[in-house]
């Protein structure tokens, strides 16, 4: 009798169990690193196959003005993991130093989403600190499998780590990475989780597979060839893991995200890596559209209908549509500044989600009000030095940002300076860099004052 009541309760428990991991949606962030915009199949791209992103983007809502928060690694990762612009909390460039990352003062999605019953793990680049107190696990992730630099060899296991012990054997990082990313999905199906799976493909080091090489025999540029033979490797490893999710029976309780960290770099000043940003000009480490817009997919089968959303979002808006889709009530002290979107793309809330979106790097900045957006870059996407000067332009009807606009219409340069300014009295000064290198092992550190030589 009582082997039968407590087996009845066992089975009561696992029940409830079940029934909770059920009503609340598992929450997978999917983020390609220096992706060219024009790289994936759903942007029209010929020469690599990426099926498995491009049944994601059918599956899901395709986001055409899709932005991140800046244009390097560091700073967008800050933004999507806090959901505040990172210059709010001095984020502004990439770690410069090892005593600089994410501020701890900042909580993280992975925070947010433990107190309503997550699980929470990242797989792949952290790229948000190394000191002990910065460590993943130490910023609301139970799990941890990456490294925590900006950029790393493809086949050494030097500084790859599972939570804070050292791998001592790797074969591919992006083969590593998804395989992980299925262990995690698998050993946790039957209670909420979110998963943070941040590939290093295709940063540079520039390092492929020889069979995914061998699958590109008529791409005569070597840097075009490997860049193509790691995306594939991403995508394949991106199906991985939505092939595990449909297999245990979670892919109808799974919301997926997938984001490029900043655009394709593509011009002097970056370790270029052979991506193509086409049709939009730029690149990273600039302000203009092919620094900051991004390949931007949300899917969530039965919950969000498949199709396309034009109205500009930022991937700030991501941590807030997971927190919403979790039934996780946002804090004032969050300081959010994502919108849920889940509203928009079912057509419930017929609005805009901005007003208007920003961006601060260095003396670069912008604003995109509508379909007109504000501009100062690098000038080095022209092939010159320095800074430009405001430049307006209207992105429905020149994408490209090849029509500056601002001689013809000053008030509205007007206006939109006035509304970036006033965005702008909330953030701080940068915690560290200058914003003209890129400190993430794979482009020079930002600049450091010149030390007066000794005599000798």
């Amino acid at each position: 009798m009582k082997k039968s009541i407590f087996s009845a309760i066992a089975l009561f428990a696992s029940l409830v169990v079940v029934q909770a991991a059920a009503s609340k949606p598992n929450i997978l962030f999917i983020v390609g690193d220096d992706m060219g915009y024009a790289d994936v199949g759903f942007h029209k791209c010929k020469d690599i196959p990426t099926p498995n992103l491009d049944a994601l983007a059918a599956s899901g809502v395709r986001f055409t003005s899709g932005y991140v928060s800046g244009p390097y690694c560091s700073p967008t990762r800050a933004g999507l993991l806090t959901g505040r612009y990172q210059t709010r909390f001095g984020h502004e460039f990439n770690p410069g130093g090892a005593t600089s990352g994410m501020p701890v003062t900042e909580t993280t999605i992975a925070d947010h989403l433990k107190t309503g019953g997550y699980v929470t793990g990242i797989v792949g680049k952290w790229h948000l600190g190394s000191q002990a107190a910065m460590h993943p696990q130490k910023r609301g992730f139970d799990e941890f499998f990456g490294f925590l630099a900006g950029a790393h060899s493809y086949f050494s296991a030097s500084s790859i780590l599972r939570g804070s012990q050292a791998v001592k054997e790797m074969d591919y990082t992006t083969d590593a990475f998804g395989r992980e990313a299925v262990s995690f999905v698998e050993k946790h199906k039957d209670k909420p989780w979110f998963l943070y799976l941040a590939f290093n493909a295709v940063h540079t080091p520039m390092h492929a597979t020889d069979d995914r090489l061998a699958k590109f025999p008529n791409i005569s540029d070597k840097e075009r060839r490997t860049y193509d033979a790691m995306m594939l490797a991403m995508d394949e490893n991106i199906g991985k893991v939505l092939k595990s999710l449909k297999e245990s029976g979670q892919e109808k309780r799974t919301l997926v995200c997938f984001i490029s960290d900043n655009g394709g770099p593509t011009m002097k000043g970056v370790t270029i890596n052979g991506s193509v940003n086409t049709p939009l000009r730029g690149s990273k480490r600039t302000t203009l559209e092919g620094g900051v817009r991004v390949p931007f997919v949300m899917a969530w089968p039965g919950r969000i209908k498949p199709g396309v959303y034009e109205k500009p979002v930022i991937q700030l808006d991501l941590h807030a549509t997971a927190l919403a889709a979790a039934g996780v009530a946002a804090k004032p002290e969050w300081k959010l500044e994502g919108v849920d979107l889940l509203p928009f793309i079912t057509g419930k809330d017929k609005g805009t989600p901005h007003e208007a979106l920003y961006w601060q790097f260095g003396p670069q900045m912008a604003i995109r009000k509508g379909d007109y957006k504000l501009v100062r870059y690098d000038l080095a996407a022209d092939d010159a030095k320095g800074t430009s000067e405001l430049k307006l332009y209207n992105l429905a009807k020149d994408i490209g940002e090849t029509k500056d606009l601002a001689a013809a219409l000053p008030d509205k340069v007007k206006e939109l300076q006035a509304d970036w300014t006033e965005w702008n009295k909330s953030n701080i000064k940068p915690l560290w860099g200058g914003g003209k290198g890129d400190n993430d092992g794979g482009e020079p550190d930002a600049p450091k004052k010149k030390k007066k030589k000794k005599a000798e």
